[in-house]
Order: C-alpha cells, then structure tokens, then sequence
C-alpha cells in the first residue's frame, strides 16, 4: 500500500511542475492584455491601463514566487521587443528606463507582495496586500518619474493623484476575483 501511495505522490508532483510553468505564462499574458488596454491621461505620460488589476489578480492567485515569477517573465518580453507593454512609447529596454519604467520594474515585488499578503487568506490581510501592492506600484513610478523630471512634487502629481480614484475600483475588482478564486488556484499549484 505504502509503494501506490508514494507513487500517487510522485504523479502528482509531476503535474504540478507543468501547471506552474503553465500559470507564470498565463499571468503574464494576462497583464499583457491588461496593459492594451490603454487610455492616454492628459498631462501625463502614464497612462490609464488594466494592468494594475491585472498584476495584482496574478500575485494574489500564483502566490509570490510564480506571481514574481510571470511578472519577471513579462519584463523580459517587453525587453526584447515583444509588444507587451502598454501602447506608445518605445519597445524593448529602453522603456524599463523611461517615464513607465518605475512602474514596471515595481510589478515583481509587488505581484509577491500580493501574492505573500493573499496567502493568509483574510479580508484584512487581502485588503492590505491590495493596498501595500498598488503603494509599491506607485512608489517605483514616482520614483523614476523624479528621476528623470528632478521634482517629487510634479512626479507624484502626474505619476500618481490621477489614477488614485480609479485605483480604488481597480483594488475592488482585483480583490473581488481574488477572494474567489484563489482557493481554486491554490489547490491546483
């Protein structure tokens, strides 16, 4: 009995190693689609998009490795040359370091953020990684923005205060699928 029960395991386990594989390139295709769709913010170089949600979805359902880990791989397409990044603007590299670019890189740390903060599996707990997800998000964009502009003020004037309301529904939604279908996903990885 005890060699069916190791080798039911040992099957197991050898699905999952697929279905995480799986997970990470269907993650970040969906912040691929998420950031099309695009709506250019007067004022602002930054522009509206679905990516945040979308980040925040991965992290909170692949948990912190395999979401930092589609997001890694989102980078490194949008790197390349892949058009993954949201609309406008130049591919490849050079967008990691641009007006965008603190946003980007953030998308990692903060897809395990939310992934670390999910796993608990309470309103507080999700609605904090929610919260401190988009705060990393934000943090990397104003930051570079400042950067390169030379003034924090005008950097979180434009990189962040526009988007604050539409964050809100954005947090809502994300943390709406979240909640639902993350004991789903769990049991699969």
């Amino acid at each position: 009995m005890a060699t069916l029960n190791t080798a039911v395991a040992e099957n197991a386990q050898s699905d999952v190693l697929p279905r995480r594989i799986l997970a990470v390139i269907a993650g970040a295709l969906l912040v691929t689609l998420g950031a099309q769709a695009s709506v250019p913010v007067p004022g602002t170089q930054v522009p509206f998009t679905l990516g945040v949600p979308a980040i925040l979805i991965v992290g909170g359902l692949l948990g912190p490795r395999l979401g930092a880990a589609s997001l890694i791989t989102y980078l490194v397409a949008g790197a390349t040359g892949l058009p993954v990044f949201a609309p406008g603007g130049v591919l490849g590299v050079a967008r990691l370091f641009g007006p965008t670019g603190g946003y980007l890189l953030a998308y990692p740390l903060a897809a395990a953020l939310m992934g670390l903060m999910a796993k608990k599996r309470t309103v507080g707990f999700l609605t904090a990684g929610l919260i401190l997800s988009l705060f990393v998000i934000h943090l990397g964009g104003v930051a570079q923005l400042a950067v390169l502009g030379g003034d924090l003020g005008i950097a979180a004037r434009i990189g962040s205060l526009p988007f604050l309301a539409s964050d809100a529904l954005k947090l809502l939604f994300a943390g709406l699928v979240i909640w639902r279908l993350a004991p789903k996903t769990n049991a699969l990885l």
